[in-house]
């Protein structure tokens, strides 16, 4: 059976593990197991492996991903070479396109902290991995969106969203989907490549606060204009409220040949029974 390495096991690969431990012998670089993607020093007893799952995010601060810096350290240390990387990044690294379509042959225009470290963490990988000549996908997913990972706090606070006139276009994809997408990359015959993990829908941030709010059975949000926003909404919120496109799958389901489960936010909310834990858009 083959070997995985999963860096950074939260909810998405949590989600994807029972799949993935049918077809590879797991190991998790965990910080309760003493590994710690910030301490180098703690990832010198890494163990040769055939593929990667990188799902750990950045650190909080900086604009550098230096936990991406510290893994391809200790590979090499290590004299590691997996076959196939997968790399879980942001389509936060295109920025503001202004609400056009966009595909992955788009440069990227990172506008925030956030997004320069995500655009470093694939710059990295890209350059090691053809050097080496390991297999790189790379899936920038846009927002993750699950029963537990909804807007409700915002819409119990009655925070605005945009008017019509001055909203932004959002991209979202369900976590089980998102998993879906690890599991496709991982196979040995999914074509390496940057992929847009995103799901059908085409809506703006504020018909994304209303169809959750309905779902909940909570009020919708109030619309106020572009002026008004710096002064009412949270900086992280405004900060995605800066920002419209419109990401194009076609390469996800063309090419990776992805088969999304809830192909819109409509099927994904309507196979949500429950509603739970508060979290952001």
């Amino acid at each position: 059976m083959k070997r995985l390495l999963i860096a950074g096991c939260g909810d998405i690969a949590r989600r994807a593990l029972p799949d993935l431990r049918a077809h590879f012998e797991v190991r998790i670089i965990s910080r309760a197991d003493g590994v710690d993607l910030d301490r180098p020093e703690s990832l010198a007893s890494l163990a040769p492996t055939d593929a990667i799952l990188h799902c750990a995010p950045p650190p909080q601060t900086g604009e550098l991903d230096t936990r991406t810096t510290n893994l391809l350290a200790a590979l090499e240390n290590r004299r590691i070479l997996p076959t196939r990387f997968v790399y879980i990044s942001t389509s936060g690294v295109y920025g503001d396109c202004g609400g056009a379509r966009v595909d992955e042959s788009r440069p990227v225009n990172p506008q925030s902290a956030r997004a320069r470290r995500r655009v470093h963490a694939e710059a990295q990988l890209a350059v090691w991995c053809s050097l080496r000549r390991v297999a790189l996908v790379v899936l920038r997913a846009p927002g993750i969106y699950a029963a537990d990972r909804l807007p409700l706090a915002r819409l119990r606070a009655g925070t605005p969203v945009l008017r019509e006139e001055d909203d932004v276009y959002t991209n979202h994809i369900h976590a089980d989907d998102l998993a879906g997408c690890c599991l496709r990359a991982l196979e040995e015959d999914a074509p390496a490549g940057i992929y847009n993990a995103s799901d059908d829908t085409e809506l703006k941030m504020g018909e994304w606060f209303d169809l959750v709010a309905d779902r909940a059975g909570l009020p919708r949000p109030p619309r106020i204009a572009r002026r008004e926003a710096a002064a009412r909404v949270p900086p992280e919120l405004l900060s995605f409220m800066s920002e419209s496109r419109r990401l194009d799958n076609a390469r996800l389901k063309g090419v990776m040949g992805v088969r999304l489960r809830y192909p819109t936010v409509r099927e994904g909310l309507e196979h949500e029974h429950a509603i739970g834990v508060d979290e952001p858009a």
